[in-house]
């Protein structure tokens, strides 16, 4: 099995997907809108773990100037998904922690950082930033 095909089913299993295909589009849509948020090292350090044809969806989107913030990003995802905010959070959710599962906790720590608060729980990670402050 192929990296990329790992990485669809991992999507499937998280998000509960009907099909390896559903699974494939929320990936690259989450991707797609993933994309136009990260710059710098970290843009470059995930697009390197991520499979070929991953990396090719992520790496095609021009980056904003600053991130949206996950409310915003959340509302992309159902924007291009053409699916409810409730259903866009799960799907970016799935996509999310399973990047966060590919990329390691050091990048997805850097990742974190460099992002809005409000991304840690679609990464599946617990937000401790306000409990840090």
């Amino acid at each position: 099995m192929t990296r990329h095909r790992r990485l669809i089913q991992q999507v499937r299993t998280l998000g509960r997907y009907p099909s390896d295909e559903e699974a494939e589009r929320v990936l690259d849509t989450v991707l797609t809108v993933l994309g136009s948020q990260l710059t710098g090292e970290e843009r470059c350090e995930l697009a390197a773990v991520l499979p070929e044809q991953a990396r090719a969806v992520f790496a095609a989107q021009i980056p904003l100037p600053e991130p949206v913030g996950a409310p915003a990003f959340v509302e992309a995802v159902a924007r291009a998904l053409n699916t409810s905010l409730t259903s866009a959070r799960w799907d970016a959710s799935s996509v999310l922690a399973a990047l966060a599962d590919l990329a390691g906790d050091p990048l997805t720590d850097r990742l974190l950082a460099r992002l809005p608060r409000g991304y840690a729980l679609l990464f599946g990670c617990a937000d401790l930033t306000a409990a840090a402050a």
